[in-house]
């Protein structure tokens, strides 16, 4: 029993801290971004010294990709809690759309945090391809509440998947353009055009289910 004891204080140490570290590191990448963070700020930040970090993390790459699949758990439950209130599969499609964009709506360093291979430009680069696959797995956690509830409408599972891509492209497009403060210049409504493409699809799926 003590020995049990003594392992789950160490646990809870070793948790708190590295929960510590995540909460340093999200502020310096929000701040300085993947490329202008380093070991040493986020170090500082965190209250430990840059060796100390290596008891946690092997690099800066490491704790970029705990942050963003942190972020991107907090998606998935958001998706998920908007459509715990309904059984419609219109009705769910709907809400798990609209609150993947409003997550990212009202949550834009979350944004930026999912943006990560684009930084520096248009020329991807990664975090290792064990870590890009990890979080586009959580991505596709998120989206696939879309897809589930097109399947309920009666489509087959490549038009599913098509639709969440569709759903997942259309609102990164909006977001992106509401964010840098562009959609100003048509002087429209980043959610209502993202509400209208929801609609167009919803109304388009019920379409073809009704005349099948």
């Amino acid at each position: 029993m003590a020995i049990e004891q003594r392992t789950g204080r160490r646990k809870a140490v070793r948790d708190l801290k590295r929960g510590l570290i995540l909460d340093a590191a999200r502020k310096v990448f929000e701040a300085d971004g993947l490329d202008g963070a380093s070991l040493r700020a986020i170090a500082a930040a965190a209250g430990y010294t840059p060796a100390a970090l290596y008891f946690h993390f092997e690099s800066k790459e490491e704790i970029y990709a705990e942050v963003l699949r942190d972020s991107l758990a907090d998606l998935r439950q958001a998706v998920a809690r908007s459509i715990s209130r309904t059984s419609a599969p219109a009705d769910r499609l709907r809400a798990a759309a609209m609150a993947f964009f409003r997550y990212y709506a009202e949550n834009p360093r979350d944004l930026d945090l999912g943006f990560y291979l684009f930084r520096g430009g248009m020329k991807p680069r990664g975090l290792g391809k064990e870590r890009d696959e990890m979080l586009n797995s959580a991505l596709k956690a998120a989206l696939y509440p879309i897809a589930e509830a097109a399947l309920g409408l009666g489509v087959e599972h490549e038009e599913a998947r098509y639709l969440m891509v569709d759903t997942f492209a259309h609102a990164a497009g909006l977001l992106l353009l509401a964010h840098t403060g562009r959609m100003r210049m048509f002087g429209v409504s980043a959610s209502s055009l993202m509400e209208r493409f929801v609609e167009s699809k919803i109304a388009a799926l019920t379409r073809k289910e009704g005349a099948q």
